[in-house]
């Protein structure tokens, strides 16, 4: 067992990353992508953005074509919503080996009772659990990995992925007692913004996704500008005038995720959206918010377009992406090795 050492200074860093599984939506972009962009162009952070393919074929086989072109769609998505591959290391998990090794070293940190509680592994496995794969069972030991592979101090992260973050503190935890060192950082989650969970445009009350068969439930971010307008224009309301705070929208889920989208799309808060327009018909309203979407969401889906066009680009950038992503984990997977006791890793 290594002797404890003191505190490292643990570089800035950012870490996250979205599954190739196809149909980005406007869910990815204000839930995850436009907080990838900021935290990238504050300068604060060193920050990794990866397409976690290695978690896309856990719960069901995908034709190996369709996953290459969901990867490329994904990056492509990243930088059309504004990463810069020079500001920020993009990558596609699979490229970047160390993910799956520590994935293994953290497999066998983890407890089983820990998997067990995992909300996300119970929803998706259901009453078939005994059919599930084993990498469904275990993607959270490699979702750890992923983060703890660039010792990475910061992940901006949806509501629903919060257990799995939690579980990522208690891996790097537990491995820092078990061998005495204080090797890992407890990575703290990053959850901020007005759409933080966007909803279906036909229901309020569920997340808007790309498995529903309602098209019209979801803004793709492949849609054009008219798809765009015509959706949020038919999209689910009441009668109803808006109110002038939030607490007159604590029974109209519908009306509050248009007003979150509004807020999101625009860069304010809902309660300044409503303060500047309390009595106006909702009709008007998703006209303005049709525009506003149109404005922010168009130029994405052209861009997008065009870097699909190229493929061999988007497969250079990944691997220049993975590349520099190495010159990170490679040394963090030595250490950690060097540190567990593998013979033939001290650097």
């Amino acid at each position: 067992m290594s002797d404890p050492t003191s505190a490292p200074a643990f570089t800035p860093r950012v870490f996250s990353g979205i599954q190739p599984s196809g149909g980005l939506t406007l869910g990815n972009y204000l839930g995850a992508m436009v907080k990838f962009v900021d935290m990238q162009d504050r300068g604060d952070f060193e920050t990794v953005y990866c397409m976690v393919d290695l978690h896309a074929i856990t719960a069901k086989l995908i034709e190996p074509a369709t996953l290459a072109h969901n990867t490329r769609e994904l990056c492509a998505g990243f930088i059309a919503a504004g990463i810069d591959p020079e500001k920020s290391i993009l990558i596609n998990q699979s490229q970047v080996p160390e993910h799956a090794q520590l994935g293994w070293i953290f497999n066998c940190v983890a407890r089983m009772g820990w998997m067990d509680r995992m909300t996300q592994w119970k929803d998706k496995a259901g009453k078939d659990a005994e059919r599930a794969s084993l990498g469904l069972y275990a993607y959270p030991a490699l979702m750890a990995a992923d983060i703890l592979v660039y010792h990475a101090t910061h992940v901006p992260v949806g509501e629903d992925q919060m257990q799995h973050l939690e579980l990522t503190r208690d891996i790097a935890a537990k491995f820092n007692h078990d061998y005495g060192v204080d090797f890992f950082p407890l990575t703290e989650t990053v959850v901020e913004g007005a759409a933080t969970r966007v909803m279906s445009l036909k229901d309020g009350t569920k997340k808007m996704s790309k498995s529903d068969p309602v098209d019209a439930s979801r803004i793709n971010l492949t849609d054009d500008a008219d798809t765009i307008a015509k959706k949020f224009r038919k999209a689910k309301t009441d009668p109803e005038p808006l109110p002038g705070s939030l607490d007159g929208l604590s029974a109209r889920p519908d009306v509050r995720n248009l007003v979150n989208i509004f807020a999101a799309l625009e860069g304010t808060t809902p309660e300044a959206v409503l303060a500047s327009r309390e009595g106006g018909m909702l009709g008007h309203f998703k006209v303005e918010l049709a525009d506003l979407a149109v404005a922010k969401l168009a130029p994405i889906s052209t861009e997008m377009a065009r870097l699909m066009d190229d493929p061999a680009e988007i497969d250079r950038i990944l691997a220049r992406g993975a590349e520099r992503a190495r010159e990170i984990t490679v040394p963090i997977l030595q250490r950690t090795y060097e540190i567990v006791g593998l013979v033939g890793h001290a650097p």
